[in-house]
């Protein structure tokens, strides 16, 4: 195995690959939010002359625009920054039981929002994401993951007229 001068690496084409991987993404995912926002219907929602098609054909442009700007600053030699984080150590391995966990806690509430509403799953997807990532207060974890989603539905529920499934709890909130 060689090392290259450029990234410091063993076998540096390793760290460009990735980096093109990065940029793969950014332009599939900018193309999917470009594709899905235009066919957001707006007759229904159009208040004024700015739709809500506006905000999502943005940020996806600007997504297929940074993935060309990276791929083109890759080809030209850039590279990350190696993470220099003070409390990480990158050659340490993942905790595959932490993001197991942290998956099943928001699979959880993508399978359970539609049954038990919002302020339910999420309750229990907050709970889930605080125990996977360590937090094992039984007492007070649960108090603020419910405090955290009724806040939240109430926000977008009541406030921003975004309206969220309450499941059982509709005649209660």
């Amino acid at each position: 195995m060689r090392t290259d001068m450029r990234t410091g690496t063993k076998n540096g084409g390793d760290v460009r690959r990735s980096e093109f991987g990065v940029c793969a993404f950014l332009l599939a995912l900018g193309i999917l939010v470009v594709t899905d926002a235009l066919r957001i219907p707006t007759d229904f929602a159009q208040r004024g002359p700015v739709g809500p098609k506006a905000v999502p054909v943005v940020v996806g442009s600007l997504l297929v625009l940074v993935s060309v700007l990276l791929a083109v600053d890759v080809l030209r030699g850039g590279r990350g920054q190696a993470e220099a984080g003070e409390d990480i150590d990158p050659g340490s391995p993942v905790d595959w039981r932490a993001v197991l966990l942290l998956s099943g806690a928001f699979l959880a509430n993508a399978a359970l929002i539609d049954t038990i509403g919002f302020p339910l799953s999420s309750a229990a997807m907050f709970w889930g994401a605080a125990y996977a990532l360590g937090s094992r207060n039984l007492a007070r974890d649960p108090l603020i993951a419910v405090g955290l989603s009724l806040t939240t539905w109430f926000v977008f529920n009541e406030l921003l007229g975004v309206p969220l499934p309450g499941g059982p709890l509709m005649g209660v909130l």
